[in-house]
């Protein structure tokens, strides 16, 4: 049996679907779109699975986005593969006035339904108390108390969810078809075997957003409108007030305020007086920005040396009780150094992720989204660009998904174009090696870092770029319409810790193993570039560094030997090859190889630069992966390679290069178009290229 989770945003019932579920779920995409496919499995009261549900957040069954049209589909056609036998509408107890219209129109869909009352708490806290028993007596269905964030009343629900399927029922709504429209209602009905007049003015009135219907079956609809003359709109507009005047007459009998308390200002309220504040409200989101930043290099530096020596202190080991052979120098310089190179941020991305998942759990990310607003609007975009802006410092894919939600195309188009802008996860490797390289450890007035001031830079950077290329787009693409953004605001709450650690073990693994695969790959493709190459080149070079010094020991001539092979290598010749067009930025072919290789994921940067330095490594004793940068030096000019000039010139480079290849992918599938992303590429590399260019020669 399928029971749907439905309601509005941000009402509780992402967080009661993950209570039910527990780690009986997965996640997919509805057929033929790219909406994401919550599904669950839970067990009821007689002991048997249910398969559960989450569709996405909606208002209404009126929908302004791809996620909400993916919601009328689904509960509109009774032959989709995920039609729910039982809807569970959850609703926010604070505002049921609101969220108890969409619960009347999935009613009068003849779907049977149970209403979860969630965030009576917040009720309560507001002066809001509601009578369950008699608001189930009146609407004549099975009404249920839940918290869904702390997982209260569960087993309650699911002895509900047992009987409701047995009983199957339907609560009487508001009449809504007037007598004229009647007979076309019902013709619809039949033709398409609904259950409900309501279904059928669904299809009259929203025909053209029912892509399951074929072009015969919209005729049909199409005709019926005409000669009924029907406006949507107008249609639309009277059926939600007299839903509003209908659920308003309900509340009267079964909610009770208390003026006083309700009245009154919530602790909510006043926090949120100083937190969305249009002065203050920026300078604290700076403070938390500044503080994150401070505390990803200060508390993750012990943990990252410690894995830095380890992985250093492996590959010594292995590469002294295992015989000298090609298989050992694939594990140790190939293997173990590229995956060393993304196990040493681990600490980090921890950090990173679990400030992010307290700011979202307690409910700041929400007055974030609300703050950017105000700015970004200035710039050309539309506010609910702030969603996919945001979420993009964790990962730009699933960032570029959720422009679906905004409802102009050109504002989506923009938004989609400009926030791989924004610095991702994949990201922070690069920035806080090359940090570390060139920025020094000290502290301003002894209190702020400097390399977290930099990392904030960089951040922030990406930031105002987005901005600025949101702005230049908006006046391209010529697009003036109006969009509004409505977010619903949380309560703050305290963190769920379980939730904060489940959050940090699930970026960290997706962090290592996703990038781990590429990594892996590419540190074997490139281990085996670099330990061989064409002709007399590669295969004399111990020859010549031999004869060119005469009188130095063997262990003397080895890394010489070694730097001498990579040069000649096919990883070297093509390094050489790319050279010209990259040494204006200050940029070696070691760092050109990295360049390309890390164009698979962004990580693949310092795998790459390890891989490439433990092959060709001049010292020994530079084990570490720090140490083998720091001490790295270019034979033509006698410098370190990894200077102030060149590093700096680096994270610029990255701030504004397209992010990776998982990226131009979804950016294909989200505009359905090759155009788009080759623009993309063009203007970022661009970009990229005439900015580190332009900050190599001014630090040079």
């Amino acid at each position: 049996m399928i029971v749907a989770l439905i309601g509005n945003p941000n009402c509780g019932k992402s967080s009661l679907f993950n209570h039910l579920t527990g780690l009986r779920q997965k996640i997919g995409n509805f057929p033929g779109v790219t909406v994401d496919k919550k599904v669950g499995f839970c067990k009821i009261s007689d002991g048997s699975d249910i398969q559960v549900i989450d569709l996405p957040g909606t208002y209404s069954l009126y929908p302004n986005s791809l996620d909400e049209q993916v919601v009328l589909e689904v509960l509109t056609n009774q032959n989709h593969s995920d039609y729910p036998d039982l809807a569970v509408i959850v609703v926010d107890s604070s505002n049921l006035k609101r969220n108890l219209l969409l619960f009347e129109e999935v009613n009068d869909l003849g779907i049977p339904t149970v209403l979860a009352l969630n965030m009576l708490d917040v009720a309560n806290e507001i002066g809001i108390s509601v009578n369950t028993p008699k608001l189930e007596k009146i609407l004549g269905i099975p009404v249920v108390e839940v918290n869904a964030r702390e997982g209260i009343g569960l087993e309650g629900l699911k002895l509900t969810i047992f009987r409701a399927l047995e009983k199957k029922q339907i609560h009487e709504n508001v009449e809504v078809i007037s007598e004229e429209m009647k007979p076309a209602a019902k013709a619809v009905k039949k033709r398409f075997s609904l259950k409900t007049d309501y279904a059928a003015l669904h299809y009259l009135t929203q025909t053209d957003k029912l892509t399951f219907l074929n072009s015969e079956e919209k005729k049909f609809l199409g005709k019926i409108s005409g000669e009924l003359n029907l406006d949507a709109d107008a249609f639309q507009a009277k059926e939600v007030m007299d839903r509003y005047k209908d659920i308003g007459v309900t509340l009267s009998q079964v909610v009770e305020i208390e003026a006083e308390k309700h009245n009154s200002l919530t602790l909510t309220q006043k926090i949120d007086n100083v937190l969305i504040h249009r002065f203050w409200g920026y300078v604290i989101f700076l403070g938390i920005l500044f503080l994150i930043f401070q505390s990803v290099f200060t508390l993750a530096n012990y943990p990252m040396d410690l894995i830095d020596g380890g992985i250093a202190s492996l590959n010594d080991f292995l590469k002294s009780v295992l015989p000298e052979s090609k298989i050992t120098d694939l594990l140790t310089d190939g293997l173990i150094a590229g995956i060393g190179g993304v196990v040493i941020f681990i600490p980090q991305i921890a950090f990173l992720f679990a400030f992010i998942s307290i700011l979202e759990e307690s409910g700041y990310m929400a007055r974030v989204v609300v703050l950017m607003d105000k700015l970004i609007r200035k710039f050309g975009m539309s506010g609910k660009s702030v969603v996919p802006l945001i979420s993009s410092m964790a990962c730009t894919v699933p960032a570029i998904m959720s422009a679906r939600t905004i409802g102009n195309w050109k504002d989506r188009l923009i938004t989609i174009m400009v926030t791989p802008l924004m610095s991702c996860s994949a990201r922070l490797p690069i920035y806080t090696i090359l940090i570390a390289l060139v920025v020094p450890d000290d502290k301003l007035f002894g209190l702020f870092g400097f390399q977290g001031l930099a990392l904030m830079g960089l951040y922030l950077l990406g930031f105002f770029s987005a901005l600025v290329g949101g702005w230049f787009l908006k006046k391209i693409l010529k697009t003036n319409e109006r969009t509004f953004f409505v977010m619903e605001l949380p309560t703050y709450k305290k963190p769920r810790w379980k939730q904060v650690g489940f959050t940090i073990l699930e970026k960290v693994k997706t962090f290592v193993f996703e990038a781990g695969k590429v990594i892996v790959a590419i540190s074997i493709i490139l281990w085996v570039l670099a330990s061989y190459g064409p002709g007399e080149g590669f295969s004399k070079a111990e020859e010549r560094v031999a004869a060119q010094n005469i009188g130095l020991t063997t262990d003397q001539l080895e890394p010489k030997i070694a730097a001498e092979k990579l040069q000649n290598s096919y990883a070297g010749l093509f390094g050489k090859f790319i050279e010209p067009a990259i040494k204006p930025l200050g940029y070696d072919w070691k760092i050109g190889i990295a360049l390309i290789t890390s164009f698979a994921a962004r990580e693949v940067f310092v795998g790459t630069i390890s891989t490439i330095y433990s092959i060709g490594a001049e010292d020994a004793d530079d084990s570490t992966i720090k140490s083998r940068l720091k001490n790295e030096i270019n034979p033509e000019t006698g410098e370190p390679v990894f200077s102030v000039a060149t590093s700096y010139s680096l994270l610029i480079f990255y701030v504004f290069a397209m992010m990776c290849m998982s990226t131009i992918a979804v950016v294909y599938r989200e505009t359905k178009s090759w155009k788009w992303p080759i623009i993309q590429l063009i203007y970022m590399s661009a970009l990229a290229y005439v900015s580190a260019f332009a900050v190599y020669w001014f630090l040079k």
